[in-house]
């Protein structure tokens, strides 16, 4: 089956890109200006931004969300569409504003691979462009930090494990492919959609594992997710310093990756606001081990979502900066930044507390006693943890493992034999519609119109499959 639409870029340099992010040198410390001995305490604010794909266009072709809401203006909020895709490419005017007037703003970036997609699918150069000078700009390269994550916005324990790699890697062939590999070269921190972390030995297990195989050094994630390895939950001075997230499968093999902890629950405010830099100014240093560093307090929100962040934000944002611009004891950080100046100062990952997922304790604890694991309430955890992904969507998941268990029986072992088969238009389509399915959004809203959405994606998908 000859698809109807431009394929994003979301596979077939396996090889060259593996090779590229294996590198692991500095990437921000060389532009730092920050002496961390005259530093208390410093925020790191990352706006994450996500439309979905859905069979909604012409003849139920895939379309972006943001599309939908330009063409069906009077249906609930896509009055906003415009304001929205002003959300998506307005720093670009903002920061080099704040580094003119003598500010060292900051920021990271979270886009998930539907709505890098969705640009390209509607012809916005105007936000492209803009996403490309603030993401290549020389200038601008010290204050912008993006974050990885998964192409189709899924959510990590309730995805196939054999699509945890497939998710990373795709995201970062369409990086790649609109900014070019010197910038998806920067990108060592990952954001997991809705900050969802397995706590499945299993799941967890994989999905650091691709983490790492896939060059990220760093983790954000929600306070609540983690525990310590006795199962308490975090102290307060472990939410303002990384810590070493330990990730052991059932087999008794492990992996580990350092987090950076986002404090509090699901709140736009917090960084529509600015409160990360506030409750910054308020800290001092922080120990690890023997040495003290500055304090860092974490935050990520969406970007676009909600009158604070569309309305509020950009005059916050700027206040803040320039609030901290006449003082240096506490400043604005990037992830990678943060972490490189710990490096340079001597602070290894060894060095920082051990966490586990949420609810792991309990489960070592029966496997230690002898007793078979109970892992009925390994689900993860995230910033929404009053909504479940898994309960009363069994009309979802089924299809979505079904396409995966599909997917890779026929393309396993051919990527084995010839690996440049993920060049080809056929595993290109089938690998969109497997990933497409994985969607959050189909899992988020209740029955209805959005899981209608999963099934026709899941019809397509069997298609696409069914012509290899």
């Amino acid at each position: 089956m000859i698809p109807k639409f431009k394929l994003p870029a979301i596979s077939g340099n396996e090889a060259e890109l593996l090779e590229l992010l294996q590198q692991d040198q500095p990437v921000f410390i060389k532009n730092s200006k920050f002496d961390f001995s005259q530093i208390n305490s410093a925020f790191c604010c990352a706006l994450h931004m996500h439309q979905p794909t859905i069979p909604a266009g012409v003849d139920g072709s895939l379309i972006s969300h943001l599309q939908y809401m330009f063409e069906h203006p009077g249906e609930g909020d896509n009055h906003n569409a415009e304001s929205f895709a002003n959300c998506y490419k307005r720093l670009a005017e903002i920061m080099p504003e704040l580094i003119d007037a003598g500010c060292n703003p900051r920021i990271m970036l979270d886009y998930s691979g539907n709505l890098l997609w969705g640009f390209e699918q509607m012809g916005r150069v105007d936000i492209i462009n803009a996403l490309k000078y603030i993401t290549c700009d020389p200038s601008l390269q010290p204050h912008v930090e993006w974050l990885g994550t998964f192409w189709s916005h899924a959510v990590a324990p309730s995805t196939p494990i054999p699509d945890l790699k497939l998710q990373i890697t795709a995201w970062q062939h369409h990086f790649a492919a609109l900014f070019g590999n010197d910038a998806l070269q920067r990108v060592k921190g990952f954001s997991a959609p809705e900050m969802h972390l397995p706590n499945h030995p299993d799941t967890l297990y994989e999905f650091i594992k691709a983490l790492k195989e896939c060059g990220y050094r760093w983790l954000l994630v929600q306070e609540h997710s983690v525990e310590n390895l006795d199962g308490s939950c975090l102290n307060q001075s472990q939410k303002y310093i990384p810590n070493k997230l330990i990730a052991r499968n059932f087999k008794g093999e492990s992996v580990s990756i350092t987090a950076l902890i986002k404090t509090q629950g699901s709140d736009t405010k917090l960084v529509g606001q600015m409160q990360p830099c506030y409750e910054a100014l308020g800290l001092a240093k922080q120990a690890i081990g023997d040495m003290k560093v500055p304090a860092l307090v974490s935050q990520i929100a969406d970007g676009e979502n909600g009158g604070v962040m569309m309305n509020e934000f950009p005059q916050a944002f700027i206040q803040a900066h320039q609030r901290i611009a006449m003082q240096s004891a506490t400043v604005a950080i990037n992830g990678t930044e943060y972490l490189e100046l710990l490096d340079a100062a001597g602070v290894q990952e060894d060095d920082l507390p051990i966490i586990q997922a949420v609810q792991q304790h309990k489960l070592w604890q029966q496997i230690d006693n002898q007793l078979p694991p109970d892992t009925s309430a390994m689900v993860g955890a995230s910033w929404t943890n009053n909504l479940s992904w898994v309960e009363g969507y069994a009309n979802v998941l089924e299809p979505m493992n079904q396409l995966s268990a599909k997917f890779h029986q026929l393309f396993d072992h051919l990527v084995i034999t010839d690996p440049e088969i993920t060049k080809t238009s056929k595993y290109q389509t089938a690998l969109l519609y497997v990933l497409l399915l994985q969607t959050s959004c189909f899992r988020y809203w209740g029955q209805g119109g959005w899981t209608e959405y999963a099934t026709e994606i899941y019809r397509a998908g069997e298609e696409a499959l069914a012509d290899i």
